[in-house]
């Protein structure tokens, strides 16, 4: 009864407006990627990563500070911190980054869209629960759209996009794992202030991944360093904050249309500014993607 009330009752006009804020921001941060990483950017994947975790996680944790002081992890909170920060932001947000050097930004979202069809297969496997019909179909599907995004690499045995595309499959199966782990596992801090200290723990971690790696120090153009700023401002902070806001005023089921709707307007933003192109493979692909994300959200409705 609660649901149908809320099903029923006039969408905030706030919260349709953050919601468009995540639509486009979100969208257009694998357009931004893609310029961070460019061959003559100035950047490599992992000190494009620490300097966007870094800075981020600075202005993240000050809004939190003065929004509500109690911002401290307890000592195990500390251990999911490590955990999750991991999961989202280095193997998962860094594996994009290194991918899209090669890889189109709008198929790196198509990929990324698929998150949600992992998260929902991993729930199932934590919780011990037989897996359902609709889920192992949205799964399949999920899986025969990636085959087909990959279908031309594999066709031509283009070693580099496969690997970008493998690449793109593991960056996806982490941000699902620490979602289901983060869900699992309550805290006593404010989200936001869990956002920073993850960002704060990915930051440090690139840093010493860029170390091992014998990375370059950064010397950005203005293109690569305007992605950053974008990335870091409206990526890491707006969105993210308009993301909190549409939970608390707009339908869960309304809220999560972001998940088919950002891959629709990265491929279009891709194709319009850097002018990448859109083929049959990648239509049909994105497609059979987008059903198996239906399906998901249609078996949690």
């Amino acid at each position: 009864m609660l649901y149908e009330a809320q099903r029923k009752a006039p969408l905030a006009p706030t919260g349709l407006f953050h919601l468009g804020v995540v639509y486009l921001v979100w969208s257009s941060t694998y357009l931004a990627m893609r310029i961070l990483v460019a061959p003559d950017s100035g950047f490599t994947p992992f000190t494009a990563g620490a300097s966007r975790m870094l800075i981020a996680s600075m202005i993240i944790l000050a809004i939190a500070y003065f929004r509500n002081t109690n911002i401290w992890p307890s000592g195990k909170e500390w251990l999911l911190i490590a955990i999750t920060g991991t999961l989202f932001w280095v193997t998962g947000n860094g594996l994009i980054l290194w991918a899209e050097k090669h890889a189109y930004s709008g198929l790196a979202a198509l990929f990324a869209s698929t998150t949600p069809i992992w998260a929902a297969f991993l729930e199932s496997i934590f919780s011990k629960k037989r897996l359902s019909p609709q889920l192992i179909g949205s799964l399949l599907l999920g899986l025969t759209g990636i085959a087909v995004l990959m279908a031309p690499a594999l066709a031509n045995f283009n070693s580099i996009d496969i690997v970008s595309g493998l690449a793109l499959v593991c960056a996806s199966l982490s941000i699902a794992t620490g979602s289901v782990i983060q869900s699992r596992h309550a805290v006593h801090i404010p989200i936001l202030a869990l956002s920073g200290w993850q960002h704060l723990f990915a930051g440090i971690l690139f840093l010493i991944i860029t170390a091992f790696n014998g990375d370059p120090f950064p010397l950005p153009n203005i293109n690569s360093l305007l992605a950053l700023v974008y990335m870091i401002i409206f990526g890491s902070v707006i969105a993210f904050t308009s993301y909190t806001i549409t939970l608390k005023l707009l339908p869960i089921n309304i809220v999560m249309t972001y998940a088919y709707v950002n891959p629709v307007l990265a491929l279009f933003l891709g194709w319009w500014i850097l002018h990448e192109p859109i083929t049959y493979w990648t239509i049909a692909g994105a497609i059979i993607v987008l059903l198996g994300v239906v399906g998901v959200f249609r078996q949690h409705k």
